[in-house]
């Protein structure tokens, strides 16, 4: 009998809830420090009286590299051949003589190390406790959202764009209070956490009203 989506995500949500309550009864619900290593701490350059560190430049080779490599096996393998025909021409994939689930299963064990490597290299500049998982999962669901599911091109874009509009959002004096102000209205929530839900919002509405034209011709 094949298992459908929805119990995937059942069973998915099921399994991280147990898992996340199996990291607090071993090692607490206190932060734990991970320590960026001698060879990669301190500046890289300086520009401007700002100093970049080493780290986030190996962070950021890092992604790069898993960005590039993955892009590869899902474009030039015969595993990604088989993986992108699997997802649009599923029965005609079986035909072949391919196993569909494992191939599907393969996949999800991929995706869930490359998030695991992910969160190894970022543990140093974040704070590793069990509910980090909070403050990260609605900004990759922003991501995953806007860059489109399935799409490494929309995923890249989608993430420098918000990374860039936080960046500024926190560099800048502007404030959602200021803005507000203007328009008669008091608010006191600085408007960095509150871009990326923005930009999904628009990102929805513009998609829905393409929607809509579609439908109208």
């Amino acid at each position: 009998m094949r298992a459908v989506p929805l119990a995937e995500l059942l069973l998915t949500f099921g399994a991280a809830i147990v898992i996340g309550e199996g990291v607090k009864l071993v090692w607490g619900l206190g932060p734990l420090s991970a320590t960026i290593p001698s060879v990669l701490d301190g500046p890289l350059f300086s520009l401007f009286g700002a100093e970049f560190p080493r780290y986030r430049a190996f962070m950021m080779a890092s992604a790069i590299v898993m960005l590039g490599a993955l892009y590869l096996v899902l474009r030039v393998s015969k595993t990604g051949l088989i993986v992108r025909a699997a997802l649009t021409h599923r029965s005609t994939v079986e035909t072949l003589g391919h196993d569909v689930p494992r191939v599907f299963t393969a996949v999800f064990a991929v995706g869930t190390a490359l998030a695991a490597l992910a969160g190894v290299i970022g543990a140093p500049l974040a704070v590793v406790e069990p509910g980090m998982v909070d403050v990260i999962e609605p900004i990759v669901f922003v991501v995953v959202v806007i860059g489109g599911i399935g799409s490494l091109s929309g995923a890249l874009v989608a993430s420098l764009l918000i990374g860039c509009a936080q960046t500024f959002a926190v560099g800048s004096s502007m404030s959602a209070g200021g803005i507000a102000a203007s328009f008669g209205v008091t608010l006191v929530t600085q408007p960095a956490p509150v871009l990326p839900y923005l930009l999904l919002v628009a990102m929805l509405a513009l998609r829905a009203a393409r929607l809509v034209r579609r439908a109208r011709i």
